[in-house]
């Protein structure tokens, strides 16, 4: 027969054990892609920066960098494009302008892309059923 004391002794161990894997699991939580307040707060306002820096250096003024990034944190848009003003004006970098127009890849725009081709043609309407 089990004695009681022996019993006793087991419990705790079992619980402790439990205790650390439950712990070690929580530490893992980055890992599983659970992310925190802090951190996507973080990759939003580098994205932002990115943007924003990617802007200047293709020569877009910030309020053309708003209109095309609308999800964009603005503060952080305007932070990287201020940072890559500097930048640029410090090293004499002169900016590169787009090879695309904003709409030029998605093909709606009416206007021909930078290359000079013409926009693909449209694709005729379908004839609807008269009554």
């Amino acid at each position: 027969m089990l004695n009681s004391s022996v019993l006793m002794n087991e419990f705790p161990r079992r619980v402790t054990w439990a205790l650390l894997a439950v712990v070690a699991l929580l530490a893992g939580c980055d890992q599983l892609g659970i992310e925190s307040p802090e951190k996507l707060a973080a990759a939003r306002v580098a994205e932002g920066n990115a943007v924003g820096g990617a802007c200047r250096h293709a020569g877009r003024a910030i309020e053309d960098c708003y209109a095309l990034n609308k999800k964009a944190d603005k503060a952080a848009v305007f932070a990287g494009w201020r940072d890559m003003n500097d930048y640029m004006r410090e090293n004499k970098i002169d900016p590169v302008p787009p090879q695309l127009n904003p709409q030029g890849a998605s093909g709606k725009s009416g206007e021909s892309d930078a290359a000079g081709e013409d926009p693909p043609p449209a694709k005729p309407a379908k004839a609807s059923k008269a009554h």
